[in-house]
C-alpha cells in the first residue's frame, strides 16, 4: 500500500477515535448538585452588648445537656402524626446538636444582668460556682400537624443545683417554648425558630434564679 494511503488511513483512525471519545464523554451523566444544607442553633449576634460586669454576680456551671437518641443524629428532625419521626435528607446540623445548644444557651445566660460567667464542660471542680445546671432536651424539632400546618417545638427540663458539697437540687422545672408556625419546607426557618426556643429557655433560667 502506498505511503500516502497509509498516512491517510492513520489520520482517519485518529479522527474516528477522537469522535468516539467525545461521544463517550457526552454520554456520561453530569454530576448531580449537592442539595444538602447545614444549620446551627444560633445564640447572640457578634455585636451584642453585655451588661456591665459590676451588675452581674452569679457564677454557674453547665454540667450537661442530654437529649433522646433520635435527636442526636446529623439530620434535623420532623415529627408527623404524633409519633412518626422523619429525617429530611438534605437538612443537617453543621455540628452535634448538643454543641450548638450548649454554646447558644451559654451566650444567652452570660448576656443576663445577673450572671457573671457560665463554665462549660469539662468542669474541673476548681471553679468558684454558686450553681450548676443540668439540662434535658425533650423536643427540638419541627412537627407537621393533622390539619396540614407545621410548627417548631422546643421543650426542656432543667435543674438548678447547688455547687456546694452535697449538690442539693434547688429547683427543677419543665420549660415549653411558645409554638412558632413553620411552613414545613424552610429548614433555615425551623433552625431559627428552635434558636428562639433556646433563647426563651435561657430567659426562664435567669428568671428562676433564687433571690440574693
Amino acid at each position: 500500500m502506498p505511503s500516502h494511503t497509509l498516512a491517510q488511513s492513520f489520520r482517519c483512525g485518529v479522527i474516528s477515535l477522537g469522535l468516539l471519545t467525545l461521544t463517550g464523554c457526552a454520554l456520561l451523566p453530569a454530576p448531580n448538585a449537592d442539595l444538602t444544607r447545614y444549620y446551627v442553633i444560633t445564640g447572640l449576634p457578634p455585636q451584642s452588648e453585655h451588661p456591665a460586669q459590676a451588675e452581674r454576680t452569679v457564677v454557674m456551671g453547665l454540667k450537661r445537656i442530654e437529649m433522646p437518641t433520635y435527636l442526636s443524629g446529623k439530620n434535623l428532625v420532623v415529627r408527623t402524626e404524633g409519633n412518626e419521626i422523619t429525617y429530611p435528607e438534605f437538612a443537617r446540623w453543621a455540628e452535634p446538636l448538643a454543641t450548638s445548644l450548649s454554646r447558644a444557651l451559654t451566650e444567652h445566660l452570660e448576656a443576663s444582668d445577673k450572671i457573671a460567667r457560665v463554665y462549660t464542660p469539662p468542669l474541673t471542680g476548681n471553679e468558684a460556682r454558686e450553681y450548676d445546671l443540668a439540662v434535658s432536651i425533650t423536643r427540638c424539632e419541627g412537627e407537621r400537624l393533622s390539619d396540614g400546618s407545621s410548627v417548631a417545638r422546643f421543650v426542656a427540663v432543667f435543674e438548678l443545683i447547688s455547687a456546694k458539697p452535697g449538690g442539693a437540687v434547688v429547683l427543677r422545672k419543665t420549660f415549653i417554648a411558645p409554638e412558632i408556625i413553620w411552613d414545613g419546607r424552610d429548614f433555615g426557618a425551623l433552625a431559627t425558630a428552635l434558636s428562639a426556643g433556646v433563647k426563651a429557655l435561657g430567659n426562664e433560667m435567669v428568671n428562676s434564679l433564687p433571690s440574693p
